[in-house]
């Protein structure tokens, strides 16, 4: 038995976007369009996908749970490591010399600068309630309530 590799992982990188989408995030394909997410006013969570088994075991859920609270991010946006490089590579530029550059992680940005970050060693190893209570701590510092 044969089995496609790169239909194979298409299909993993196609049920990956998916998941992050009807989670309401915006994927960010080009370098254009990340430079115009992190323009807009306001606070903005990048969340760095990627096919790993940690992002789709505990990120994507995370990012998916994270937004169900009180104050949250005025924008839900996301970049997709390993696959969309460029996009990936200016979000990075964003984060400022400080970032480990890891996926999956979170970005939270308020008018375009970074406020915090949940880099892949706080999601690696860790349940996805544990990554949420992270991401939403951030939210109640950073956030309006909406």
């Amino acid at each position: 038995m044969s089995m496609d590799y790169d239909l194979f992982m298409q299909e993993i990188l196609k049920t990956a976007r998916a998941e992050i989408e009807a989670a309401g995030y915006e994927q960010l394909r080009t370098p254009e369009a990340v430079e115009e997410a992190i323009a807009r006013p306001g606070t903005t969570l990048v969340m760095v996908n990627s096919v790993c088994g940690c992002a789709g075991g505990i990120a994507r859920p995370a990012a998916a749970q994270c937004v169900h609270y009180d104050k949250r991010p005025d924008h839900l946006v996301t970049v997709f490591a390993g696959q969309d490089k460029e996009a990936t590579a200016a979000a990075r530029y964003h984060f400022g010399e400080d970032h480990l550059p890891s996926s999956p992680s979170f970005v939270l940005l308020k008018d375009g600068q970074v406020v915090a970050e949940v880099g892949r060693y706080e999601i690696e190893g860790h349940d996805p309630m544990s990554v949420v209570t992270n991401l939403q701590a951030n939210f109640e510092e950073y956030c309006d309530e909406l």
